[in-house]
């Protein structure tokens, strides 16, 4: 990310709840023998709590994604997303992530077309001068398809973990058909759609072509996207991780319109809505590569035009099992696998220090600590996880903390010092490799 100054916001010291002190202690005891990694953990694990969370007198919670004084409906989702698993009966993380639940759902009702939003209507935007319909309560206006799925995901994910259903107010309710008539909105993008973006700094990956636009798509069943995960402009507007991601979180939605709700009517239009966007992934979504066979392609437009590469964001190829989507053993995955880990993506990087899945939103060369902890997560063996490991655990630079991406023939060369997602990824990887009592 470009240097700027950013405005402060005051994050006072939060107590850590005593499930998460708990987990710090197990996982202190059973790192003993590996003092770095028992470090890293120590370290990352509650970084987000530690530094970026803050419970506000409404009973939200707000999380900033670190070194930016503002909150991505994404990256707050995967920053608390390892704490899920010890919240059933604890109190205090139960108001940390139900508050968080409760801001998202005030964030899209104001404006689901938002990536990012402030503590409050302060006017705090990344660009004052965005060409888009901005409100005081958003920091950025990029349209990801992911930001919204990611607020479904949270939602379920504590649902179904604490059994708990006073999350699901009128208001969680009405934020849900808005998501739904936006993905309906999206898969006719330019008859429907009132969405644009442009922003002028002479950063392509920042703005939309075609007078803010985006580019011409075919109608494919998928749902259209401005921007990729990472924040950069897609090339072609139908991100397949995304749908996938998409077909997911109305599959979870259908559940909750069930189960919660009562809604047989509104359970049938999400499945239909989730029938049209995979249908548009099988017949417009797969790749026949000369080298790998049949793959997933990471963007296309419907035209038959397609974007080969991943990017270390999520969700991204790799992370499809992780999203849901599919398992690990499936064949188009295991070709794409191979392909987003090889040289034909154009984004994956090898170097004296570490090989591995980087972005263009970071230089050339550079590695993503998310995209090591994110291979290792979906591995289908023990050894590439604990490669994988291992590769992060060579690659802090001595701090102690995971960063954005770091230049492959030197570690100490990074961005993004302070950067709690990829703290909770890495945290991620090394709970579930303790779990396997693999380490």
């Amino acid at each position: 990310m470009e240097a700027r100054y950013l405005p402060q916001i005051d994050m006072p010291p939060l107590d850590l709840p005593s499930s998460i002190q708990a987990a710090l202690a197990d996982a202190d005891k059973r790192l003993a023998h590996r003092p770095k990694l028992q470090r890293l953990f120590r370290n990352c694990f509650p970084n987000t709590l530690e530094t970026t969370t803050k419970l506000l007198a409404d009973g939200t919670t707000f999380v900033i994604t670190g070194d930016i004084p503002a909150s991505w409906l994404r990256d707050s989702v995967e920053q608390v997303i390892h704490y899920i698993p010890y919240a059933k009966g604890d109190s205090d993380l139960q108001r940390i992530i139900s508050g968080l639940i409760k801001r998202h759902t005030e964030y899209v009702l104001i404006d689901p077309y938002a990536n990012a939003f402030n503590e409050s209507a302060n006017e705090w935007h990344w660009d004052p001068s965005d060409e888009t319909d901005m409100s005081p309560w958003v920091w950025e206006r990029k349209f990801e398809i992911d930001s919204l799925c990611f607020v479904i995901r949270l939602v379920y994910s504590y649902w179904q973990a604490t059994q708990t259903t006073d999350i699901f107010t009128g208001d969680f309710r009405r934020a849900m058909r808005v998501i739904v008539e936006l993905f309906k909105r999206e898969q006719r993008h330019a008859e429907q759609s009132p969405y644009r973006f442009a922003r002028h700094n002479g950063v392509q990956e920042d703005t939309l072509g075609n007078n803010g636009l985006g580019m011409p798509v075919n109608y494919t069943g998928m749902i259209w996207s401005g921007f990729r995960s990472s924040d950069d402009a897609c090339e072609f507007h139908y991100n397949i991780p995304g749908n996938m991601f998409a077909v997911v979180t109305l599959r979870q939605m259908q559940e909750i319109a069930t189960e919660v709700y009562r809604d047989l009517s509104f359970r049938e239009e999400l499945r239909q809505l989730e029938l049209e966007v995979e249908r548009g992934i099988k017949l417009y979504g797969i790749y026949r590569h000369p080298q790998f066979g049949p793959i997933y392609a990471y963007e296309t437009d419907g035209y038959g035009n397609y974007c080969l590469m991943d990017d270390a964001g999520t969700p991204g190829l790799l992370s499809i099992p992780y999203l849901g989507y599919t398992g690990s053993d499936d064949p188009i995955y295991q070709n794409t696998r191979r392909f987003a880990l090889s040289k034909e993506n154009p984004f994956h990087f090898e170097g004296k220090a570490a090989q591995g899945i980087g972005s263009p939103h970071t230089p050339p060369g550079y590695i993503w600590h998310m995209a090591l902890s994110m291979q290792g997560l979906t591995a289908s063996c023990n050894e590439e996880k604990l490669a994988m490991i291992a590769m992060l655990e060579a690659t802090d630079a001595d701090t102690g903390y995971m960063h954005e991406g770091f230049l492959a023939d030197d570690p100490h060369v990074y961005t993004r010092e302070w950067f709690a997602w990829s703290n909770s990824l890495f945290s991620q990887l090394i709970l579930q490799a303790l779990e396997e009592d693999i380490l």
